[in-house]
């Protein structure tokens, strides 16, 4: 199988820039629902931005290239050591060449292996079939959502919703319940896939082999897909929005798969993935390893009306405009309030959790007093001329941070603090107190924001790994939207409140 090698790294690179068909149609059609001029509707212009700006750059569309999974199907009599060990030689080139971020990290020393290999990294699932070609899909899905990803122990107590039994209804419960729980953290508008039976393990992995099917195919049994069509009409109606900032478009699919269990385990799991949908795949021939068809290039025949909207990527309707330079006074922050749209030119730095972490205890290497923390784990490669350049570099999920961020502001005098998804109730306390702001920019929208950065001043804590280093970047018309403010308000935690008083409404029975 002499192609396979490059026929794999096609497929990587293909997955981490290049958005499949049904996904693209998915977004257009949620863009389409959203009022003209709201900040979901500034949201998913963006997205729709940095869609087409990655297919251009063949870069990654988020970067965060998660953890790289594999289903390969296989005819009897192929040697599936030497595909693992031809998957495993594709990651490593493409990692090299900033198709994938690297992002295997050892869990007991923290070390990243630099290369994306690792202790159970990547993930390949083997299956043989009956026929002679070679199946491989592949999907990129990142940590924000992984993390959003829920298991339901039937029958339970659910907020808002009640006791789910061990039935129809209380499966539709779950599923419900946990687009409610994700909230913007996730990356919303995303999909989901649902498990429902098996174990613990057998559970989460059909949830996750749902996200194979293709967005707009019907499910081949009657009572599952009727509770997808039910799913996708009505978890919009929680109006979480695109990254959990209020709107019409939460979901944009759900695919729901079911298989045996043991009578005292009912668990339904689900694997929430959002809106930048990577995944692809291929078939190949089993003698030589060459392509012989793509399985999700098809354009799938959705018709999608396009709102009346004026197109922009600074602005909603009725809110400021407002530009910083850091360092930033505290007067300038106090000024701000939820829903300004703040245009940053300047010095900000990157810094996740093990920067945080470092920072409880020690001194920063730079001056952070009226700066600006940018949640992120950018993917870097160096140029001809042995210099850093960003390839992507948008916002991680926040939340991670939570029982550092108050303490960090304090300690450092940091005015401005950029992530998505929001922040909790000791972080909306220290911005308060000490006159700073959490900036929420578009999650995924990594080319977007890499085309902010105008340059790279510098980098510490390589030790880290590159994704967990704190760079030192200059960007010029960087925006994002201001959803926890200086006044102890935050979009977060009213969009969380409206999403739940909504959810209460399909506490009663539907299936029966």
């Amino acid at each position: 199988m002499h192609a396979l090698k490059n026929s794999l790294l096609e497929l990587i690179t293909e997955t981490s820039t290049n958005l499949p068909p049904d996904v693209r149609a998915a977004v257009q059609q949620g863009k389409s629902k959203e009022d003209a001029g709201t900040r979901s509707a500034l949201a998913l212009s963006t997205i729709t931005h940095n869609i087409t700006m990655a297919e251009e750059n063949v870069s990654p569309i988020c970067q965060d290239t998660g953890m790289p999974t594999f289903h390969v199907h296989v005819p009897v009599g192929v040697n599936q050591l030497e595909i693992t060990r031809q998957i495993k030689a594709a990651i490593v080139e493409a990692t090299k060449t900033g198709k994938l971020r690297p992002n295997s990290v050892d869990s007991l020393t923290g070390a990243n292996s630099g290369d994306n290999l690792g202790e159970g990294v990547p993930v390949i699932h083997y299956e043989q079939w009956e026929r002679d070609e070679v199946d491989i899909r592949l999907i990129l899905k990142g940590g924000g959502c992984e993390n959003k990803n829920i298991q339901y122990s039937l029958p339970c107590e659910l907020e808002g919703l009640g006791r789910a039994g061990r039935d129809l209804d209380g499966i539709r419960k779950c599923i419900l319940h946990s687009v409610y729980q994700a909230q913007g953290q996730g990356c919303s508008a995303g999909f989901i896939g649902v498990g429902v039976g098996g174990d613990r393990t057998t559970g989460y992995e059909l949830a996750k082999k749902q996200l194979f099917r293709k967005v707009f195919d019907t499910n081949p049994n009657a009572d599952l897909a009727d509770l997808e069509d039910y799913i996708m009409e009505h978890a919009n109606e929680l109006s979480i929005g695109t990254m959990g900032f209020g709107g019409n478009t939460t979901l944009l699919g759900c695919k729901v798969g079911a298989m045996h269990r043991i009578p005292a385990s009912f668990y339904v799991s689900v694997a929430y993935n959002c809106w930048a949908f990577r995944r692809q795949g291929v078939t190949l021939n089993p003698e030589t390893g060459e392509i012989t068809g793509w399985l999700y290039k098809d354009q799938p025949e959705i018709k999608i009306q396009e709102p009346i909207e004026k197109e922009t990527t600074t602005s909603t309707q009725g809110t400021r405009e407002i530009v910083l330079t850091p360092p930033i006074s505290e007067e300038a922050i106090r000024n701000l309030k939820v829903g300004d749209v703040v245009t940053i030119n300047g010095r900000i730095h990157t810094g996740r959790d093990a920067l945080h972490k470092y920072l409880m205890d020690h001194e920063s290497p730079v001056n952070l007093d009226g700066g600006v923390i940018y949640h992120c784990g950018p993917v870097m490669l160096k140029d001809e001329d042995d210099k850093w350049e960003v390839k992507a570099a948008g916002p991680t999920t926040s939340i991670r941070e939570e029982p550092y961020q108050a303490d960090i502001i304090k300690k450092f005098g940091i005015r401005a603090v950029i992530g998505k998804g929001g922040m909790g109730a000791k972080t909306l306390a220290g911005l308060k107190e000490h006159g700073a702001v959490y900036l929420n920019a578009i999650g995924g929208a990594a080319q977007y924001y890499a085309d902010c950065i105008t340059g790279v001043d510098g980098v510490d804590f390589m030790e880290f790994g590159v994704p967990e280093a704190m760079w030192h970047l200059n960007v010029k018309k960087f925006t994002a939207i201001v959803t926890m403010d200086s006044h102890g308000n935050s979009l977060h935690r009213d969009v969380e409140s409206t999403s739940l008083e909504r959810l209460a409404k399909f506490k009663d029975p539907v299936f029966s």
